[in-house]
């Protein structure tokens, strides 16, 4: 039986199995993080919800060969009449091992499918920080990373051919 295996799994290679694209996360980690609490203890007493802004951006880079890293920088201040509830400020990052990803798809996986995968922590960090500050869990809403990066890709394109597209901003 393993004699058998072992000339399937020869063969695959043999036959470009080897070939096909491989993606790993080697790592997840926090680079940076930032918790403001500027107006405690009186923002416990201020009555009403505050506002929320959510900014959010991504960045790749290469960072050895075939590994490449992604980092989530979200930033959030909620603000109320009386002055600033909170800011909090978090870089996520991930790095990602790929093998044999066509070039085409580098970018699309770097931009999308990987702040995808790495998003649902960041938004938990984000919960228990808020938690842990004296405030409700901030429980951010999920983000199309496959619909944000189609969009910056039309609007790249409307801008190289001259045209105009709808405004992307990294607004939540």
């Amino acid at each position: 039986m393993a004699e058998n295996e072992g000339a399937v799994q020869g063969g695959d290679q043999a036959n470009g199995g080897d070939m096909f694209p491989q993606v790993g996360v080697v790592a997840q980690y926090v680079k940076d993080f930032s918790f403001e609490n500027p107006n405690a203890p009186a923002v416990y007493q201020w009555q009403g919800q505050p506002k929320t802004d959510v900014q959010f951006n991504i960045g790749a880079q290469v960072v050895g060969e075939g590994l490449h890293e992604v980092a989530l920088k979200i930033e959030i201040s909620a603000t109320a009449d009386q002055g600033t509830a909170f800011q909090l400020d978090l870089l996520y990052a991930g790095l990602f091992a790929l093998q044999n990803v066509p070039e085409e798809q580098l970018q699309p996986f770097l931009l999308a499918e990987a702040p995808r995968l790495l998003f649902p922590f960041a938004r938990k960090i984000i919960a228990d920080a808020t938690v842990e500050g004296g405030f409700p869990p901030l429980r951010l809403d999920p983000i199309d990373f496959g619909g944000l990066y189609m969009q910056g890709a039309a609007q790249r394109q409307a801008e190289l051919t001259g045209g105009q597209a709808g405004d992307v901003t990294g607004q939540a």
